[in-house]
């Protein structure tokens, strides 16, 4: 049986209110209005994603079912302060932040977290993001969990603990190796090569993990143990990288160390 759609205001012009914007659109769903401070900013969104804009959070249509906002961790409690719409389901789409962050801008609160990196440059195909979900009602749980499949495929119902678990992985697989690879860009670039040659590396490592676990494809110095590459090239690094080139081996070494 198909879904139904939804009405929905969206309060924020970031990279995530531009990316579930479009979900929205495509799915069917009906995006009533578009929120944000900054107008200029949200005027083009609001004529991307054909819908109505207003700067003023008090102005939540009548007819409106979910509130999501999509903006910052630390402007959540702030923009949620703003809104007051007893009834309508009122969400935020972060990963770290508690749903009681939201405030007293209704009773009916929950969260809508698309685990997924989003960048406006970088198209997401949602059908494939998990969305992670949490109500402070059964009743609210599954109104999220209608809109929630109406965009994506690959949908779930997890506590706070559950989804502040998942944030911390998610830094981890995402935010940390993102960081790596910026790192690794600023050695070559230093010595006049390019990421490029490390691309095809990059895209395997990435797609070995769709076949097996992580732990059982380490590769490397630190997984060897082999002291003598590693101190070669701390001898090679900054102090600051030699630290955590370290730091990171250290970990990796005793990871295997019980498997030497």
């Amino acid at each position: 049986m198909p879904l139904e759609p939804k009405n929905v205001v969206l309060v924020g012009a970031g990279h995530v209110a531009f990316h579930l914007g479009k979900a929205l659109k495509r799915s069917g769903n009906k995006l009533l209005l578009l929120i944000n401070r900054d107008e200029k900013r949200g005027e083009r969104l609001a004529f991307e994603l054909a819908c109505k804009f207003s700067s003023d959070f008090t102005t939540i249509p009548d007819e409106t079912d979910i509130v999501i906002i999509a903006v910052k961790d630390d402007a959540i409690s702030e923009v949620a302060s703003k809104i007051f719409c007893p009834g309508k389901v009122v969400v935020h789409t972060s990963g770290s932040v508690p749903m009681s962050a939201l405030g007293d801008s209704s009773d009916r609160l929950g969260v809508f977290y698309p685990l997924q990196t989003m960048h406006r440059a970088s198209e997401v195909n949602m059908r494939e993001v998990p969305f992670c979900i949490e109500g402070n009602s059964k009743w609210n749980e599954g109104m999220l969990l209608e809109l929630a499949r109406s965009i994506s495929d690959n949908v779930q119902i997890l506590s706070s603990d559950q989804r502040k678990i998942t944030h911390i992985a998610a830094v981890f697989a995402c935010n940390f190796t993102n960081h790596f690879y910026a790192l690794s860009e600023e050695i070559l670039e230093k010595n006049g090569l390019s990421l490029d040659i490390l691309k095809p590396l990059i895209e395997k490592t990435a797609a070995n993990i769709l076949a097996d676990r992580p732990k059982a494809l380490q590769t490397g110095p630190a997984k060897r143990n082999d002291t003598k590459v590693m101190q070669e090239h701390l001898e090679m690094l900054s102090p600051e990288l030699r630290k955590l080139y370290s730091d990171i081996s250290d970990s990796i070494v005793k990871m295997y160390q019980s498997d030497n």
